[in-house]
């Protein structure tokens, strides 16, 4: 007996034979992509941008090494809206709410933590630069934790419901539609990677659900030491078996804007063909794959304009799509290119402000 698998007009058919007149076939019907999209500019665009260049016939064919995809994270294709970042959230709950790190918490990551505490409850606007001061703080909040520790107190964290919404965790607040498109690109021989302005190893934890491994995800990043490494520095000190790795309070890089494309860089080695943001702090990346001299490229901004089934600004959303749409980069829109966000059951609802125990 033997089987041979053969491909007629995209669908793939198994045919197994015990003898010349006896052969039988199943019919395998080809994988269907984008189920969670309606026919749109974007769509078309993502289409008919990797057909032709995954085809070897095309003056535009990229060579399968080269296909390389770079995605933003929060707003991307994970929310960001409840009310805040995920990881703003998380400061707010070590520093304000974590009984084993509230009273002890310096003054300064208080101070950043109440910031946006008054943020998502009142409104009040974050002081200028506050990204550069929630990474000081938030490398002062994690440090002397193992990387198994922080690991497992992220994930610890996103089993939390969502704020804004009923039917979700922060863990599963995926884009459905946008996971998709890791398929696509997956199936057509990219290699995506995760870009985020984020922690590298939150980012590592939210991620691993939807199969992403960690030398895909770049990130902001602290310092990292051996557990009995002490005031000794990394030439001088020979690491044994049974120590761990833990993070420090020295901030190394925040992996906004341009900071993305240098980290890109050093990390990937190779300029991006496609590239996935939805802020101002993606757009370098983006004109870094524009600027990609070997091959044709393509960018993708989504736009946060559905009020309905998430929370949105929405002048801010045009304002931004105009933009950008000047700047060349695709459009997807949440509201009129997604059949659906975070899958069934999930409903958007005001925020509460609930302190976790």
């Amino acid at each position: 007996m033997f089987a041979a698998i053969l491909t007629i007009s995209g669908t793939s058919v198994l045919t197994s034979c015990d003898n010349e007149d006896n052969v039988s076939q199943v019919v395998q019907p080809a994988k269907e992509y984008f189920t969670l999209w309606n026919q749109c500019e974007a769509l078309t665009a993502l289409q008919d941008y990797v057909k032709d260049v995954t085809n070897p016939a095309s003056p535009n064919f990229i060579k399968e090494e080269d296909r390389i995809a770079t995605f933003d994270m929060d707003g991307t294709f994970i929310g960001e809206l409840y009310p805040s970042y995920f990881e703003y959230n998380l400061l707010e709950y070590r520093a304000l709410d974590d009984p084993a790190y509230k009273d002890i918490a310096p003054e300064d990551v208080r101070e950043t933590a109440q910031e946006i505490r008054d943020f998502v409850r009142n409104g009040k606007k974050l002081p200028d630069h506050f990204d550069m001061k929630h990474a000081y703080a938030a490398a002062k909040a994690y440090s002397g934790m193992t990387l198994a520790q922080f690991d497992a107190y992220v994930k610890a964290y996103a089993q939390q419901p969502a704020n804004g919404f009923m039917g979700m965790t922060y863990g599963q607040s995926f884009y459905k539609p946008m996971l998709e498109v890791f398929d696509y690109l997956k199936a057509n021989g990219f290699t995506y990677y995760v870009v985020s302005g984020s922690d590298r190893f939150i980012c590592r934890a939210l991620v691993e659900s939807i199969g992403i491994e960690p030398n895909r995800v770049i990130g902001m990043d602290v310092k990292l030491m051996s557990s009995s490494q002490g005031t000794e520095v990394g030439v001088d000190y020979t690491m044994s078996q049974k120590e761990d790795l833990v993070r420090t309070d020295e901030l190394i890089i925040k992996n906004l804007k341009t900071n993305k494309v240098l980290q890109i860089s050093q990390e990937i080695g190779k300029v991006p063909v496609l590239s996935f943001g939805n802020s101002s702090g993606d757009c370098a990346m983006h004109n870094y794959c524009m600027g990609n001299k070997t091959y044709k490229t393509a960018t993708f901004m989504l736009v946060a304009d559905d009020d309905a089934r998430d929370h949105a600004d929405l002048a801010e959303g045009a304002r931004r799509e105009a933009k950008w749409r000047e700047a060349g980069y695709h459009i997807i829109s949440m509201k009129n290119d997604f059949k659906t966000i975070y899958g069934d059951g999930v409903v958007k609802t005001d925020f509460t402000f609930n302190i976790l125990k």
